[in-house]
């Protein structure tokens, strides 16, 4: 059962990587787990956006970049790993901690973005 009731039935996982509302709200969600991991480093509070290459790069490195449409450009990739993992989140497939503890374990934040991206697609149960 989804935590709010705007998320969208998706059918297949093409549909979650290509739906631009769902991007929309997965860039604010990509920036608060990513600032918070980073808070939690620091050990203060930081706020910081994650540049679309990192995301596109950790969506090829997950192995979804078969899941799109052909031409699509480096922001639609970065797009489509927004939408996922805010799908997963709004799906309770993964939960706020986890997306900030899996950015924690990895030195490079595109690596730290490819686990998150790998769990939500096999957390992500489509029929």
């Amino acid at each position: 059962m989804p935590k709010y009731p705007f998320t969208p039935t998706c059918r297949t996982l093409t549909q979650i990587l290509t739906d631009h509302n769902l991007a929309q709200l997965g860039d604010a969600y990509i920036n608060f787990i990513y600032s918070l991991a980073l808070s939690a480093r620091k050990g203060q509070p930081s706020g910081k956006k994650v540049k679309g290459a990192v995301l596109a790069d950790a969506l090829r490195k997950a192995g979804l970049r078969e899941c799109m449409p052909s031409r699509m450009t480096s922001h639609d990739l970065a797009d489509a790993a927004e939408a996922l993992i805010v799908y997963a989140w709004l799906s309770n497939h993964i939960t706020l901690e986890e997306s900030v503890t899996t950015l924690q374990q990895t030195d490079e934040l595109n690596d730290g973005f490819a686990r998150l991206l790998k769990k939500a697609k096999d957390r992500v149960m489509l029929s």
